[in-house]
């Protein structure tokens, strides 16, 4: 006989659950369609985003240089302790051998002193450390024991700084890769940016920057203001020949430069070497507060953080790298907050 049952009717709760999130998915689409989207930026707007962007990016590069230069130090360091350690090493065990040859003298003459066959299987600090060995070990065992025992200190302390040194370098490591995914962070945020504008507005904002690029190399007077020094003078013409060369982060030449790259290169070519990052640079030489006290080749240093430096050529004009997609060229000081100069 068959069944007549009822069919199973759905939970009363389930069926408010169900008619919730309709209801919901309804309100969210509704929404959807009637947000606003985004107001599209201007090509002003643009510029100066992507302006604040680089400004940021050299603030982190500056950093970047920084780290990497503390690397390169380090690695220098720690490989001459490493050849030290090892030179050590072998006048340790030089100085071992000698001993031994004392001992097997000895025995040819009669038998090992104890104290000395005590040190040959054992630490010579424990053993020196005992004042009553001493008086059974003639002055030439004595004199050797001593120098082992120096040369074990010594070598000693340079593994401990080696490997204090090796730590350094594995933090100065991670925040050189942390800082190079900043910079390239705002590097590709700039270039998001600059991908909304249209086809024309691109080609506007590039003969916008071409145009700086080359009536600031081209048209520019320095007036007849004297270099600092001779040296100042050279590093300033070594500078020059670079104008027209690209802005690339940490480079310092000779086919493109960040803004302390630059400056360190021009010096460098005068026979002078300075610092390479920004900060490090503002630290040395004479300090200049009054713009107009400054002389061609003078270092330049502009925002409150002092993350970028150029050279004074003259005339209220800075000869600088000044920031991605831009070339070295010269610049009215004006446009930047200026801090102060450094005579080198």
């Amino acid at each position: 006989m068959a069944s007549h049952r009822r069919p199973k009717q759905q939970s009363r709760a389930r069926v408010t659950v169900l008619t919730t999130a309709a209801a919901a998915a309804v309100v969210l689409s509704a929404n959807a369609a009637n947000a606003a989207p985004s107001p599209k930026l201007s090509k002003d707007q643009v510029k100066s985003k992507v302006d604040k962007l680089y400004e940021e990016a050299e603030q982190a590069t500056e950093k970047y240089n920084g780290a990497k230069e503390k690397q390169q130090k380090l690695q220098k360091e720690i490989s001459t302790i490493q050849d030290n350690v090892a030179r050590g090493q072998e006048d340790l065990n030089k100085l071992r051998d000698g001993l031994g040859s004392l001992a097997t003298a000895q025995y040819r003459d009669g038998g090992i002193d104890p104290s000395v066959q005590l040190f040959l299987s054992s630490n010579p600090d424990d053993y020196l450390d005992k004042a009553s060995t001493l008086d059974q070990l003639s002055g030439q065992q004595v004199d050797a024991l001593r120098k082992i025992q120096d040369k074990q200190r010594e070598l000693a302390q340079e593994r401990s700084e080696a490997t204090e040194k090796l730590k350094d370098l594995s933090a100065t490591r991670t925040e050189l890769g942390n800082k190079k995914k900043e910079v390239q962070a705002k590097l590709a945020e700039a270039q998001k940016i600059l991908n909304s504008l249209t086809a024309k507005e691109k080609a506007d904002l590039a003969a916008q920057q071409q145009r700086a690029d080359r009536s600031s190399s081209q048209r520019v007077n320095l007036g007849d203001a004297p270099p600092a020094s001779g040296r100042a003078a050279a590093a300033f013409a070594a500078a020059q020949a670079q104008i027209g060369k690209p802005y690339v982060y940490g480079a310092t030449g000779p086919s493109s430069f960040d803004c302390s790259g630059l400056t360190s290169y021009a010096y460098a070519q005068a026979g002078v070497s300075i610092p390479r990052t920004s900060e490090e640079q503002a630290t040395i030489g004479t300090r200049i507060y009054n713009q107009s006290d400054l002389k061609v080749g003078d270092l330049v240093f502009f925002y409150g953080d002092i993350h970028h430096v150029g050279l004074y050529a003259g005339n209220g004009q800075v000869l600088h790298a000044p920031h991605t997609g831009a070339v070295v060229r010269y610049e009215a000081m004006s446009d930047m907050p200026f801090q102060f100069g450094v005579r080198v």
